[in-house]
């Protein structure tokens, strides 16, 4: 689903070790949710905006008569895989071998569109296939929700972002009243994600491209539109021609993994130098832009250098662990194979009670981790790597079960 935003790598990659466990004990993360008690009085309520925003009367009513909320999407919200599976099985899902044979399928069968809009827009054919795979699975699983009732019913009800949900619905309708799709056409996800490669409507209306020249920006029934939308979108994110969006690789004994902390991006030539290789020994390539490490499941864990091309992967969505899905699935549809390096599967990531224990006992050695919320932000990273270097621990920032162990063996306050 598209979102935005590269400042948001390291805030992804937080998100990632926030909830790569279970879903949160307790109702504390729903509570902002609520089915909205009246959503006739709120369309009511946003009828004049649509229509100060080129909505006409004609097709607001059309689209909202007797609309009635969708209970479904406000529970979906709380649960979105990337945000509550670990990596390794998240990945494990979307790069399956069934997704693989399909993804190389689709080379065949549209190669010539995949080709063009790759001239065009200079992004990696495989690349823009893998969202395909990843957002609908080719255009087989893109939602059949009314795009226009979840955004009320999220506009509505989801107090958390409502100005948010209000700007996508007014969007919608605004895409209605252009006349590129239907209203019954206008089917996507519970978030109102829509068409081939799940744009949400304010991205539609910024980056949605009509390649096949119809006279309609249709993606929901043109492959061509979709998939031209996508690398649009990428391109317009940064997407740099040439770059890979990253690649796996292996650390030599001894390495200083506080090098996989925020800004410490590099060439290629430092990596190298500090005995960085890839899989089979292989020497870590040249990039234009430096190349960031990433531990997505810690010290513990496969290790990757990725691009400014994974930013604007990113973009697409903030969750690290879907970057990286897309990546490695447009890799094996390439030709390129698996990941290597084992993750571990048998450290259990932490639960929220977990992690607000965790930001606890982080404060009592005074490490400031702001507020013992279970969200692994920036602020908690800092903490967590502060004291792995005091203990003389990989310095990962990972929020792992082992250090919750370390954690609860030293104490109280570092201080005393």
């Amino acid at each position: 689903m598209v979102t935005s935003g590269w400042s948001r790598f390291i805030a992804g990659l937080a998100v990632l070790t926030a909830t790569v466990a279970a879903p949160a004990t307790g109702q504390s993360s729903q509570s902002h949710l609520a089915p909205p008690a009246g959503l006739e009085s709120f369309l009511n309520e946003v009828r004049g905006e649509a229509l100060a925003a080129g909505v006409s009367a004609a097709t607001f009513e059309r689209a909202t008569r007797g609309l009635e909320p969708d209970p479904q999407v406000l529970a979906l919200g709380s649960a979105q895989p990337e945000f509550v599976k670990p990596v390794w099985d998240y990945m494990a899902g979307l790069v399956s071998e069934a997704r693989i044979a399909a993804g190389r399928e689709r080379v065949a069968q549209y190669g010539q569109t995949l080709a063009a809009v790759e001239r065009a827009y200079g992004v990696d054919r495989h690349v823009v296939l893998a969202i395909w795979g990843v957002e609908s699975n080719f255009g087989t699983a893109a939602g059949e929700r009314s795009v226009i009732r979840s955004l009320a019913t999220l506009a509505a009800g989801d107090a958390r972002r409502p100005r948010f949900w209000r700007a996508e619905l007014i969007a919608a309708l605004r895409i209605l009243e252009q006349g590129d799709v239907a209203p019954e056409r206008m089917t996507g996800s519970w978030a109102g994600a829509m068409g081939h490669t799940q744009f949400m409507p304010t991205t539609y209306r910024a980056r949605a491209v009509d390649f096949d020249r119809d006279g309609r920006r249709d993606i929901w029934g043109s492959i061509s539109d979709s998939l031209a939308s996508t690398a649009n979108y990428l391109k317009a994110s940064g997407w740099r021609t040439g770059d890979p969006w990253g690649f796996e690789v292996i650390l030599p004994d001894g390495f200083d993994h506080a090098l996989s902390g925020p800004g410490r991006s590099q060439p290629a030539s430092a990596w190298r130098r500090l005995g960085v290789v890839r899989p089979g020994g292989v020497a870590v390539r040249e990039t234009a832009s430096p190349l960031q490490l990433l531990l997505p499941a810690g010290a513990q864990g496969p290790a990757f250098l990725v691009t400014g091309n994974f930013r604007a992967i990113l973009r697409y969505n903030p969750a690290v662990a879907y970057a990286l899905a897309v990546g490695h699935l447009a890799d094996r549809i390439a030709g390129g194979e698996p990941v290597m390096a084992s993750w571990p599967v048998s450290d259990r990531p932490l639960a929220r009670a977990e992690r607000e224990e965790l930001q606890s006992r982080l404060r009592q050695h005074g490490l400031d981790t702001g507020l013992p919320d279970g969200i692994i932000g920036n602020q908690s990273r800092a903490a967590i790597r502060a004291f792995q270097r005091i203990r003389g621990l990989p310095e990962d920032g990972y929020p792992s079960q082992r250090l919750l162990d370390v954690l609860r063996q030293a104490g109280g306050s570092m201080k005393e």
